[in-house]
This record gives C-alpha cells, structure tokens and sequence, in this order.
C-alpha cells in the first residue's frame, strides 16, 4: 500500500547525477517537489540563433553530404576494381559499412543529449570527419592506386599491401564514425536555433527539416554526378581530394556561426534515467499506481532533469506511474532515485516505448531505399549504358510509395531480361526505363525522411533530443543490414543444385525481378503494422507555457 496519510507539511530530499537536488512537501495528502539550487536556463537568453545562422548548418549539411558520398556513392567500384573484390563481397561490405555509418549516430546523439552538448559533439565529430578524409586520400594515393590510373575498369590496379589495405578500411570506418555522429546532432541543432515561443520562428523550424533534407540532396547530387564520373574514370585519388576539401569548407561554415549559435544545455545520462524509471517499478511491483495528484513531481514549467521542461503525465503504460508513487520506504531511504522518480522521468521513459513501434515500421523502408544504392546500379549497368499532411501520414504516404518503386523495379527487370543480348552480359532494353522507380524512391524518400526528421525531433523530450533524430539514421543503419540478411536468406534458399539463385553474379541468370516483389509484400505488410502502430500513437505536445502535454489520439500528429 502507498503510503499517502495527510500530515504536516514536511520534506526529505531526492538527488541523482542527471537530475537536481531538490526538496519533497507532503502535505494535504499530496506531493511536490521544489529546486532547492538555483534554476538553470535551458537555453541561453541572449539574442541568439535564428534563420541567418541556421543557413550556415544547411551549408555544412550540402557540403559535409558531399563528402561523405564521394567516398560512398562508387565504394563499392572501389573495392572490387582497386582492391580486386568479387562484387558479391565488394556490396556487402559497402552494406556493413553503411550499416555503421548510421549506427555510430546513436553515439554522437547520446553525447549530445548527456554530456557535450550539440556544438561541441558536431565540431570533435567533424574534426574525425576530416581526418578520416584525409587519410583515405593519403592511403589510396600512396598505396592502391598503383599504377596511377587504374581502377577505371580498363586498366586493373596492382595487388596491394595488406597495410595499405588495413589503413585504407581504417580512414573509412573514421568518416563512418565522423559523419555518422555529426549528422543527428547538426539537424537538432538546426532546430534548436528557432524560439518556438516566437511565432514566426516555430513556423520556421518545421521548414528547417525540409532544407535540411534538401541540402543533403543538393550535396548527393553533386557526388552522384561530378564525383562519379571522375572516379569512375580512375581519377579516385583527386575524387577522395575533393571530398576532403568539401569537409574542410563544410567544418569552417560551422565556426563562422560560432559566436550566433542558440546553445542548449546537455541534460544528463538518458540511459541512466530510464534505467532509474524502470528499476523503481520493478521495486514497487506489488504497489497500486497512486492518482495523479499524488504522483511525486516538481512546481512551476522547469522540471527535476536538468535543463528539461516538465511533460505532463499520460495515462498509459500504467504501471510505470509506480517509480513516481512515494511509499513509506522513499521517505526512509534519501538520495535513491533507483526507488523515486519524477513524473516527467517516467514519461521521458513512456515517450521513448511509444516512438519504437513507429520507428520499428521505418526498417523495412530503409531495405527498400538501400537498393537505390546497389541493385539498382546493377541492373543499370546491364542495359547498355553506364505540413497539410502529419508526420505520421506522411511517413505512411512514404511506405506505400516506396512498395510501387519495388513493384515498378520488379516490372523494369522482368523486361530487360526478355531483351538480353544473346552472347553478351548487356540488354537492350534502355537504361531510361528505371526512371519510374527511381523517381518513386525519390517521392518515397521525400514523404518518409522528412516525415521521420520531423516527427523523432519534434516528439522526443528535451532531455534526448538529438536521440530522437538519430532515430531516423538508425533506421537507415537497420535497413542495410537487414537487407543484407535478406539477400543471404534469398540465396540461401534459392541457389541450391544446380541453380544460381535470384541474385547470382551474373544477373542475367538470376531472378533479382522476383528480389524486388519478396520487399513490395514485405513492405506491404509493414504498412498494415505501421497503421496500427501509428493509430495507437499518443503524441507529445509543448504546450505555449513552456510545459509539455500529451495529447490524445485525435491529435494532429497522430492522425492517419
């Protein structure tokens, strides 16, 4: 049983590393906390930020994603023309790659929301950008490219040294791990230099994901065009240079912006509070929630996280309200915020379970987008020429989108096999007839990555931030992987006997048509998962006072 009797007002005080020291007031049967050290401001208040300065962070996205697909977009040419990979091993490196690319967002956005900060976690990652660049510049030039000018599919490169090799994978797994954990921080710090108490401003930051996301197209378009061309020409040396130069001008745009720059503060080990929420549950299995009043939680908009305004309580996952229902035994033992928690903990803890099963739905997605990148090329190269909508409904609009570009890539194979040139690997069938998949993967992307962008920033709590961007590269990084697994499970089970499987090396003998209709069902039934997913979404809204609500299933950003 809880312990509620009315009493006298009195105190005991509750302390954790992520969380100020405050004071607990009984009395009246229900509880408050107070600060019992002197507010800290979430965000500077000098006139800072603003559309000027965060036009500075879309210049170092366009240029830091240049970069970043010059090493990318032809890595797989690379490892099988330089390197003299097969392509079968050649793309799933790439995938891996890729995969942890995106993974290593996971950590830039956990130094971001706990320790460093946004400003600090881009420049230390950016700085590994760089050098990550320059020595894949170095390493290539001085130890694959041998002789100069071989790798452009005429001219075959000579073995190379296994320490070149390892200083080759070392310089790119170092730009993985730069732009991996720049990138979820550079888009919660574009968002952090709007005032959403402003208006005009919170208008402004809901647009400043869509330039976000053109910026990273503008910067792609240019490696996937001028890059490419030069590096598939055997130029990958001077490909790696320019590369290199764009980062350097992509990290000197950030420090111009340096003195401008609307700063918030980290709030603390997220891990280590929701660890706390859970552990004081699992304390309190056999104690009965206590009512919302009850519910041990501070006074005024700021609450105990430091640097996090409050969220106010919700009613569902019930029996997490048990780490903020005081017993007898929190008054006994002080300082244990493994026993007590807050209610804005606990529902910074409910946010996150109830973004999983959206973000869960967003993997099957990735797959999909990931054969932009590899089977696509592929089959290319064998036709004879090298806010009226919600978050939600937009990333559904993304899923459905991206099961047509499957279904036309599927269409597209289906013909170019009945048009193969007898005795030759080529087709002639025009390259011109994947226009329409790429076109539905590119109006897919544009609905689910904005979408996703917008609706992990926008509902996460202030205390994991730039967690809940990365959310969206992680998706990215699940996807590679899973579309590696798939492709080994298809050839697993298809290229048994005498067959080659569906995705054999020799396209033309394979059934890669049939690939592409396994991920239109697969993600098919991903949408139906999603729509349940998305229709039991509560989404968490901020309110005008400062103070975060929750709101119903009605709500705007829960619609579908």
């Amino acid at each position: 049983m809880c312990f509620m009797e009315p009493r006298m007002a009195t105190s005991f005080s509750v302390y954790s590393p992520n969380i100020a020291e405050t004071k607990v007031m009984e009395g009246s049967g229900s509880y408050r906390e107070e600060p019992l050290v002197e507010e800290s401001s979430k965000v500077d208040e000098k006139r800072r930020g603003g559309a000027k300065v965060a036009s500075l962070l879309l210049v170092n996205q366009a240029l830091a994603t240049l970069a970043f697909f010059g090493v990318g977009v032809n890595l797989v040419l690379f490892l099988s023309r330089v390197l003299g990979q097969d392509n079968a091993h050649a793309a799933n490196n790439v995938s891996k790659w890729t995969g942890t690319v995106y993974m290593f967002s996971l950590i830039g956005a956990f130094l971001s929301d706990s320790y460093w900060g946004r400003f600090l976690t881009c420049t230390i990652f950016q700085l590994i950008f760089v050098l990550g660049l320059a020595l894949s510049s170095f390493s290539s030039w001085w130890f694959l490219i041998k002789p100069s000018g071989c790798g452009d599919g005429n001219s075959p490169c000579m073995p190379a040294p296994s320490f070149g090799v390892s200083i080759f994978y070392l310089s790119i797994y170092l730009v993985a791990f730069g732009y991996g954990g720049h990138q979820p921080t550079l888009a919660t710090f574009g968002a952090d230099q709007y005032d959403e108490k402003n208006p005009k401003e919170k208008n402004s930051k809901v647009a400043f994901f869509c330039y976000f996301y053109f910026a990273l197209n503008v910067g792609s378009l240019f490696s996937n065009t001028v890059l490419v061309y030069y590096e598939d020409s055997g130029k990958w040396t001077l490909g790696f240079l320019v590369s290199l130069a764009s980062a350097v001008i992509a990290f000197l745009s950030f420090l111009a912006g340096t003195p401008r720059y609307r700063h918030v503060k980290p709030c603390g080990n997220p891990v280590m509070r929701v660890a706390q929420v859970f552990m004081a549950a699992a304390r309190k299995w056999g104690v009965t929630p206590a009512n919302l009043e009850e519910l041990f939680e501070v006074d005024g908009s700021e609450s105990a996280i430091k640097g996090s305004r409050k969220i106010i309580h919700s009613d569902d996952f019930k029996f997490m309200d048990k780490a903020a229902t005081i017993t007898l035994k929190d008054k006994q033992s002080r300082n244990n915020p493994w026993r007590l928690c807050t209610v804005t903990q606990v529902e910074e803890s409910k946010c996150v379970l109830r973004m999983l099963p959206v973000w869960l739905c967003t993997i099957i997605y990735s797959v999909v987008f990931t054969q932009m990148a590899s089977l696509f090329v592929e089959q290319g190269r064998l036709s004879g020429n090298q806010k009226g909508l919600t978050e939600l409904q937009r990333m559904g609009i993304g899923l459905i989108i991206g099961m047509l570009a499957m279904v036309a890539s599927g269409a597209t194979e289906i013909l170019r096999l009945r048009h193969i040139i007898p005795g030759q690997k080529s087709s002639s069938l025009s390259i011109f007839w994947q226009i329409p998949q790429y076109i539905l993967v590119g109006a897919s992307e544009v609905f689910m990555y904005v979408g996703q962008l917008e609706f992990f920033n926008g509902q996460a709590p202030d205390g994991i931030k730039s967690f809940g961007s990365s959310l969206c590269m992680a998706s990215i990084s699940l996807g590679n992987y899973v579309s590696s697994m798939l492709v080994n499970m298809v050839m697993g089970i298809t290229a048994r006997g005498q067959s080659q499987g569906w995705i054999p090396d020799n396209l033309n003998t394979g059934h890669i048509d049939r690939f592409f209709f396994l991920l239109a069902g697969l993600t098919a039934f991903d949408f139906v998962l999603y729509l349940f997913c998305a229709k039991w979404y509560k989404s968490i809204k901020f309110g005008d006072n400062g103070d975060i609500g929750m709101q119903e299933d009605d709500g705007v950003n829960s619609k579908v």
